[in-house]
């Protein structure tokens, strides 16, 4: 058995002081110590699968990151880890604790997860190694781990077992949460159906040409968000996401935490941000002011055939404003792409953009690039080492 500080102070000289995660009881006194150690930053994510994508965030910055889960929130991960970090080459530690572990008495809803952890990483492509149990391999593990992610651009993964890390309690049990409310809320106002609305091209042409190259970034979520992007321009401040949908939002928070001298900007959708709606509570909890989050609303799946999503009536503007973004808009016009980037000076913000629905995919390109040299050059474009 270990303190939780054998660990932690070794990573940390290795440069993790990056942790999001969900707890575990196996995980208690680890959490607990990550938690009130002011040289680390902790990120409490609704969902595994956000922590993954936070920490995909902060490795896109060039900088080491653990995400930290159950084994039982594997299952939520496997979106980002086969179709963000697998795909564009971004590598996270990855602490899972081994609930249900052969032979260990635990709880039946552990049974069969426990059982398949192992192949379950594996079938992930992620190597993986029991977390150690005793402080002098540590320095092992840790350069283990280390070498495989270089080498590979793939996450690796330390599996800890019950009763690893020695009890530690929480000191700081105060709210993560920045959250203050909002301080501009403006509804969306009804849309004169005299005038034409607004087409996702035409929002994306206003952001591009409204941001600098230098010193904005734009994430664009998965489906036509992404290839309207390219289609609009193609410039190496730009990541196309692929798959991983309605993550965007929590890899701009990693990498805007990681990088508050860039601005980052999140194109998001309506069906992806129904997806992962909690992540929403977690960005305005942790959002800093160089984050801003667009959400083009057509209310549709569009790039699968145009099936509704549930958005209609809903004003997403009003969950932004209610989970502590500080400033949100919601309307029918461009001027929510200008109001948006003026906020950002008081972000987190968030402009909620009703467009009309409409185009012809076989006229849209996909990017040329694949998504590890758009993530190669958009590093390099931001000065990150990979």
């Amino acid at each position: 058995m270990i303190q939780a500080n054998d660990f932690i102070d070794r990573a940390a000289a290795r440069g993790y002081d990056f942790y999001a995660g969900v707890p575990c009881s196996l995980l208690t006194p680890f959490i607990n110590t990550v938690i009130d150690d002011a040289r680390l930053t902790y990120i409490s994510a609704a969902n595994e699968g956000d922590a993954v994508a936070a920490a995909a965030g902060r490795a896109l910055a060039g900088r080491p990151a653990v995400a930290m889960m159950q084994n039982s929130g594997l299952g939520n991960a496997v979106s980002p880890l086969t179709s963000l970090n697998w795909v564009f080459r971004l590598p996270i530690l990855l602490i899972v604790t081994w609930r249900g572990e052969p032979e260990i008495g635990d709880e039946p809803q552990h049974e069969l997860m426990g059982r398949i952890t192992p192949e379950l990483l594996e079938a992930m492509e992620i190597d993986w190694e029991v977390f150690p149990d005793n402080a002098q391999a540590i320095d092992d593990v840790l350069a283990r781990a280390d070498r495989h992610m270089q080498a590979t651009g793939r996450p690796y993964a330390l599996v800890m077992r019950k009763n690893t890390v020695a009890p530690a309690p929480l000191v700081d049990r105060s709210s993560p949460s920045q959250s203050r409310g909002a301080i501009t809320f403006r509804p969306a106002p009804a849309r004169s159906r005299r005038l034409p609305g607004v087409s996702r091209r035409q929002a994306l042409e206003r952001l591009v040409e409204s941001t600098d190259v230098g010193h904005d970034v734009l994430i664009a979520s998965t489906g036509y968000a992404g290839r309207e992007l390219y289609a609009v321009a193609d410039r190496p401040n730009h990541l196309y996401m692929v798959g991983s949908m309605g993550c965007a939002p929590l890899l701009g928070l990693g990498l805007a935490l990681a990088r508050p001298d860039l601005r980052v900007i999140v194109i998001d959708g309506d069906g992806a941000a129904l997806m992962r709606l909690g992540g929403m509570a977690t960005l305005a909890a942790y959002g800093p002011t160089n984050l801003a989050h667009l959400l083009l609303d057509n209310g549709m799946h569009e790039s699968t055939g145009g099936q509704a999503t549930v958005a209609a009536g809903l004003s997403f503007a009003s969950i932004a404003a209610a989970c502590g973004y500080r400033t949100t808009y919601e309307g029918h016009d461009l001027s929510l792409i200008d109001d948006l980037l003026a906020g950002s000076s008081q972000g987190p913000a968030f402009s909620h953009l009703h467009i009309e629905p409409g185009i012809d995919a076989a006229s849209l390109p996909r990017p040329a690039h694949g998504p590890t040299e758009v993530r190669t050059r958009f590093m390099a474009h931001i000065g990150a080492a990979e």
